[in-house]
């Protein structure tokens, strides 16, 4: 007979909204994320850490959710994909993406967004080379990189002001 694994109580504030809740010690934030708070924007593209679906902002840095535990988290700030809008008004990131065409199918889209959020709030004024770097940890295999890499500019230009 398998023995019941021990839960753990964690509490977290995910997208300005604060979450306490008991899971196994073995659940990944993403699974946190999509399964017990419904937001499935965070996607699961790879379960090997290449893709970057899974990035959020894990206290200001971006983290591929896949490969950190629930209780990794406890404390923390957790921002995904959805809690960029605010107030029915897209965050300029993901108004750069959709105006310049910065995504086909759109499932790599949220890591795309937050990896480059975490880039922009450090470096308001990105070179390509920043640009490049930032992104390099998320993968698209729809599109060739060029519009992405213009939303990304065009984005940091609006928020810069």
């Amino acid at each position: 007979m398998l023995e019941e694994v021990q839960r753990a109580r964690i509490s977290l504030v995910v997208n300005g909204r604060r979450h306490t809740l008991e899971v196994e010690p073995r659940l990944l934030l993403v699974e946190l994320l999509r399964n017990e708070l419904s937001l499935t924007g965070t996607h699961v593209g790879c379960d090997t850490t290449y893709c970057g679906a899974c990035t959020v902002l894990l206290n200001g840095v971006a983290v591929k959710s896949c490969t950190v535990f629930a209780v990794q988290a406890d404390g923390a700030e957790v921002l995904t994909v959805e809690g960029l809008e605010r107030d029915g008004k897209l965050h300029p990131l993901q108004e750069a993406f959709a105006a310049h065409h910065g995504l086909q199918c759109g499932f790599c889209t949220p890591g795309m967004l937050m990896s480059s959020l975490q880039l922009l709030s450090k470096n308001p004024r990105p070179t390509q080379k920043d640009i490049r770097k930032a992104i390099s940890g998320n993968c698209c295999r729809c599109t060739g990189y060029q519009n992405i890499l213009k939303a990304i500019r065009a984005a940091a230009e609006s928020m810069a002001g």
